[in-house]
């Protein structure tokens, strides 16, 4: 069974940056496609990051040009999110997802989804 676990939220000021790592394990060959999503109180989840296993990157336009995704690791299974210049309405839980295939913004198809972890941005 896939499990993903994302670490490296947490508070910080407006204008500073964060990492999020997202660990994947139980499935021994490369995710197609590996993503971040955040979801802010009161708000639906919204698609940052998704980055194909052969390079291809997209971004959200919320956070095109401060966040910066990537993968690494055994099969490049462990995926990051690098964030700059962090805004307040930034702050929400964030999210990973994995999928064999899919690669989109769209929230259904993700096969799998980490538990997630706070960033909150204070001003």
């Amino acid at each position: 069974q896939v499990q993903l676990v994302e670490s490296g939220g947490g508070s910080v000021q407006a204008g500073g940056s964060l990492t999020l790592s997202c660990a994947s394990a139980g499935y021994k060959y490369n995710m197609a496609c590996m993503a971040w999503f955040r979801q802010a109180p009161g708000k639906g989840r919204e698609g940052l990051a998704a980055i194909h296993h052969d390079g291809g990157i997209s971004y959200g336009d919320s956070v095109k040009g401060r966040f910066t995704a990537s993968r690494d690791g055994a099969n490049k299974n462990t995926l990051y999110l690098q964030m700059n210049r962090l805004k307040s309405e930034d702050t929400a839980m964030y999210y990973c997802a994995a999928d064999r295939s899919y690669c989109g913004f769209l929230l259904n198809p993700w096969d799998y989804w980490g538990q997630g972890t706070q960033v909150t941005v204070s001003s």
